[in-house]
């Protein structure tokens, strides 16, 4: 009978886990819909923001690289707070940085400030650390193909953002009569206001306990950032979101240098974001049918074809189709890549493996929105494309080769 009621006990105790977490992947879901679309919105009016104020050109960009900057330099103390006082905890503190970050650049905007909207776009930056988190903490609680599809269902929430932020763009844009700009990034601030609520719906899963087998395997981190599978994991993120990055900084400023219009560059970046989150609808299952390494190989394929088209003509219809398939290739890379580092680690580890590889990830996507700028400047949007290539070619080599080894050993 003891047997009988322990087992209850257990199957019971499992179910409830596992609703927690299929609840947690809804909230989620939901707060990636809203504060994904502060990114949109900065990448598509940053630049044009920083050229407004910016008394020198070259540091046009200079606001979507302090985004950047902030996300990189957010990643070790967000991941820190949520180890000590969990998750809902931080992403509560997250949003209503989130909240001041919109009210800062707004101002900056309104008194012509630049360093103002600087610090407001840096502040963005770490509540957008907090943002990326999501993806992972999707998997609190899940195991094998139910994570990986836990990881593609949070990031159909940027689906919903990639509406929201660009449509955001063009509906307030002039909503502060000799302000251009200001009402957008108003509109940003309420968007991490309306994520709060949503916030206090997350719930925590069971951990590991003290003494048990997983906190019992937790590797010290540089046992971890040693191992072969977690520095390709790593290394397949930071190529694919810093390509994807180092060209869409560029690409709202090439189309309006080359004739195109403002609208026009944000419905650019609007079918961008759409094109970046869309597939996450079949990502998990392409995951789960061919392999996280594939999926991810297949990413970059498309990244650098992007690049092809790119370098091929400056109509519209050339950079939104760059931009389209730059979008869908980030989606492969970057969620493969993140499947594949969710999988090199105990759940006792998350938080530092996770951390880690954020940190690195948007430590360099900061660098090449930074240098995207400067080299449009210098050199032309051709050049930041026929960079592209290289950098594809050289992560690309391997992850072939990690997922050709997979496949024999099956």
């Amino acid at each position: 009978m003891g047997i009988v009621d322990r087992t209850f006990r257990d199957t019971t105790g499992l179910s409830e886990q596992q609703n927690i977490a299929s609840r947690n992947v809804w909230v989620l879901t939901a707060a990636q819909s809203l504060g994904g679309a502060s990114s949109p919105i900065i990448i598509s009016l940053g630049g044009l923001v920083g050229q407004q104020l910016a008394s020198n050109p070259t540091a046009a960009t200079l606001p979507v690289s302090m985004f950047n900057l902030g996300l990189a330099l957010g990643t070790l103390p967000a991941s820190a707070i949520m180890r000590r006082f969990g998750r809902r905890t931080g992403y509560l503190l997250g949003a209503t940085i989130g909240m001041t970050a919109g009210l800062v650049a707004t101002i900056g905007i309104l008194n012509a400030s630049f360093l103002v909207f600087c610090i407001g776009m840096f502040m963005a930056g770490f509540y957008s650390a907090y943002v990326q988190s999501y993806r992972f903490a999707a998997t609190d609680g899940l195991i094998g193909a139910a994570r990986d599809k836990a990881i593609s269902r949070v990031m159909v929430g940027g689906l919903i953002a990639a509406v929201i932020g660009p449509q955001l763009v063009i509906w307030t844009r002039e909503a502060l009569p000799g302000h251009s700009f200001a009402g957008s990034f108003l509109s940003q601030a309420a968007l991490a206001m309306l994520a709060l609520p949503i916030l206090l719906a997350l719930r925590r899963p069971e951990t590991p306990k003290a003494g048990s087998t997983e906190m019992a395997d937790c590797r010290p981190l540089s046992q971890i950032l040693c191992s072969p599978r977690y520095l390709l994991a790593v290394a397949t993120g930071v190529v694919s979101y810093a390509l994807m990055t180092f060209v869409m900084t560029a690409a709202p400023m090439a189309m309006v240098g080359h004739g195109h219009s403002v609208d026009s560059a944000a419905l650019g970046i609007q079918w961008h974001v759409l094109s970046m989150f869309g597939p996450s609808f079949v990502t998990g299952r392409l995951m789960a049918r061919f392999g996280k390494e594939r999926v991810a190989a297949v990413g970059l394929l498309l990244i650098g074809a992007s690049a092809l088209i790119a370098l091929s003509g400056l109509d519209i219809a050339h950079f939104w189709g760059s931009l389209v398939l730059l979008g869908i290739g980030w989606n492969f890379g970057f969620i493969g890549a993140t499947a594949m580092v969710a999988g090199c680690h105990s759940p006792s580890e998350r938080g530092k493996a996770q951390g880690a590889n954020d940190f690195m990830v948007f430590g360099t996507v900061a660098c090449a929105s930074f240098f995207s700028g400067s080299l449009l400047h210098s050199s032309g949007w051709s050049t930041i494309n026929w960079l592209v290539l290289p950098a594809v070619a050289f992560i690309l080599v391997p992850l072939v080769w990690r997922a050709a080894r997979l496949t024999k050993s099956r």
